[in-house]
């Protein structure tokens, strides 16, 4: 089966920077509803559109077409006691852009403590990468009505039973742009 809109496609993965330095493993394959539901990148949508079960490629996704350029607007210092204790690096907070009261909130990532002062990042935090996608095709199979109406793919990895499902942590799993 050719994977088009409306397929779930299961892909094995590895994502690196532009220098080849490993981001992530892809322990767990991404399983994502293909055709356009924000379920993934789209320029990795665009590469895997048409193919089949066994195809693989690597392809480097510019930031503009992933996470965004690196936006030091949104690197912002706070007093240490408007934030909840206990605090640590790499915690995150939901909260508004300075003076964007129209915007939808964001998830800000503490990246400093410094005394009473805490520093929260807004950007994603790939923002500004280039990145290379190593991709292989496992599974294609045609979507569930549920599946389509919902916008997301549904079941343990997507599948239904005939392989073997390590539980539900793979059932959402997907790279999401920050818009």
């Amino acid at each position: 089966m050719k994977i088009a809109k409306n397929t779930v496609v299961t892909v094995n993965y590895k994502l690196s920077d532009a220098q080849d330095n490993l981001i992530e493993d892809g322990r767990q394959p991404m399983v994502y509803l293909h055709g356009g539901y924000e379920n993934t990148l789209p320029k990795i949508e665009e590469e895997l559109d048409g193919k089949e079960v066994g195809y693989s490629s690597t392809i480097q996704i510019e930031p503009e077409d992933a996470f965004g350029d690196y936006d030091a607007a949104l690197v912002k210092v706070e007093p240490r006691n408007r934030l909840p204790e206990p605090l640590e690096v790499g915690m995150q907070f939901e909260g508004m852009p300075d003076g964007d009261e129209g915007d939808e909130a964001m998830i800000f990532t503490v990246t400093d403590i410094a005394d009473d002062k805490v520093v929260l990042d807004g950007n994603h935090p790939l923002a500004g990468m280039a990145l290379r996608f190593s991709l292989s095709v496992a599974e294609v199979r045609e979507a569930s009505d549920e599946e389509i109406a919902h916008g997301h793919v549904h079941g343990a990895h997507g599948h239904h039973g005939d392989e073997d499902d390590e539980g539900e942590e793979g059932d959402h799993v997907a790279i999401h742009p920050i818009h």
